[in-house]
């Protein structure tokens, strides 16, 4: 059983650019883990470049989780309008499936309702990736029925099947 009370958010530093973008590979271009997508997307998801380029975004939180001096969780909640976007959202492989995730999401969500003063959450989804939409799903997203062409463009790895999607989830909190 984990002790969840000793994973809090913590802001993320420029130093830690390089290890967050080796844990978002990892979560999503590794060989283990239940988010892995390296069967549909090859390459990397990030580089710490890209990284450190959010973390100097306005209105933009990167937020990391260390366990034992070791990156195990990070998630970056952005203010755009009335909303707070989602993404980055990563937990180590060997960390998954024991509701470090769900604690993650709660804990960002919750400093978007306090800090940011929004009830409105949004992310995107790969959506040939069923398996992480019903995670969310189960944390009260729903979908939007807005669903756009994967971006390739954006470095983001390149499609090993043709049709790739993404595909946006919203939660509104009362």
């Amino acid at each position: 059983m984990i002790n969840f009370s000793e994973f809090n958010l913590e802001y993320a530093r420029q130093n830690q650019c390089n290890e967050i973008s080796s844990l978002v590979n990892l979560t999503y271009r590794g060989e283990t883990g239940w988010t892995k997508e390296n069967h549909i997307i090859q390459g990397h998801r990030t580089t710490g470049e890209e990284v450190a380029s959010l973390l100097t975004v306005p209105d933009t939180n990167f937020f990391v989780i260390k366990q034992r001096q070791q990156l195990v969780s990070c998630i970056y909640v952005s203010k755009v309008k009335d909303s707070a976007t989602i993404g980055f959202f990563s937990v180590h492989p060997n960390l998954q499936g024991k509701g470090l995730g769900k604690h993650v999401l709660k804990q960002a969500e919750s400093f978007a309702l306090t800090s940011l003063g929004t009830k409105r959450f949004e992310m995107f989804v790969v959506s040939q990736r069923p398996e992480l939409i019903e995670f969310y799903e189960r944390r009260g997203y729903v979908r939007t029925g807005r669903i756009e062409d994967y971006p390739a463009d954006l470095g983001t790895g390149v499609p090993r099947v043709n049709g790739l999607t993404i595909e946006y989830l919203e939660k509104i909190c009362s």
